[in-house]
């Protein structure tokens, strides 16, 4: 009889550690209530602002049907963005349920994080490189200024305009954006190989000149630059291979 006790007491402590139900809890409770269509739980933006915002929300969904939430949090309280969002959007239900066509911008300020959340009837139109670059460019300047406000209405109005747009030139547009931006990239990064390479010449003869003839030295220090250049070329080569882009639907820290 205690040895069965004891067995039941082992399994009992087994199952409270093993089972996530009290992480799973914890996260639900963590989600605040949906108020509206913009939650300002950080409070970074002024009554007036959160209604010019929300004015906008309103006349996207009824120009398109697509539902765009903004939520402010002061912090994700340890989570990853993605996930959080990604968590956030299913608890609330945004977008309608036969399309699935839900976006949530979600800004963590004290975090310094920011996430455009995407629901699968929208990734088409609003794809993942599309959104990193929508708040690479349109949102984080702003940010980076203090300005919350301007960066969170700069990203509304430009998930908005590639939402009200014809899905076929929707989609053509968000490939044209990246493939623009990738160029840019890959010019940027040549024009760097290039600048190093003319940097470690002109060096090089610079240090040949001085040495005068102590070639084996100055032959050495040339040796080095040339490991220092290859080096360089390889890491910003395989930075352009790998497109710089974010991961999951678009997420970045400011």
């Amino acid at each position: 009889m205690k040895r069965a006790v004891a067995l039941l007491f082992v399994l009992g402590l087994w199952l409270g550690t093993a089972l996530p139900l009290p992480a799973i809890a914890q996260n639900v409770a963590d989600f605040p209530p949906l108020t509206g269509r913009v939650v300002d739980n950080a409070e970074i933006l002024t009554p007036e602002q959160e209604a010019q915002l929300t004015s906008k929300l309103q006349a996207l969904e009824g120009q398109t049907t697509d539902q765009l939430v903004v939520v402010t949090l002061p912090t994700l309280g340890g989570y990853d963005i993605a996930d959080y969002g990604y968590r956030l959007g299913r608890h609330w239900g945004i977008g309608q349920g036969e399309t699935n066509n839900g976006i949530l911008l979600l800004v963590a300020p004290n975090d310094r994080m920011v996430r455009i959340e995407v629901g699968y009837g929208l990734e088409g139109v609003m794809t993942d490189a599309y959104s990193s670059i929508i708040i690479r460019n349109d949102i984080l300047p702003p940010f980076r200024e203090g300005d919350y406000f301007r960066g969170i209405d700069a990203g509304v109005n430009a998930i908005a305009t590639q939402l009200t747009l014809d899905p076929e030139e929707a989609q053509a547009r968000a490939a044209e954006m990246v493939a623009t931006q990738e160029d840019d990239g890959g010019l940027l990064i040549i024009g760097i190989i290039f600048l190093v390479f003319g940097v470690v010449t002109v060096g090089g003869a610079v240090a040949g000149a001085a040495a005068g003839g102590r070639g084996r030295r100055v032959s050495g220090a040339v040796d080095g630059a040339g490991v220092v250049l290859w080096t360089t070329a390889q890491i910003l080569s395989s930075l352009a291979s790998s497109g710089g882009g974010g991961g999951g639907r678009g997420g970045g820290g400011f």
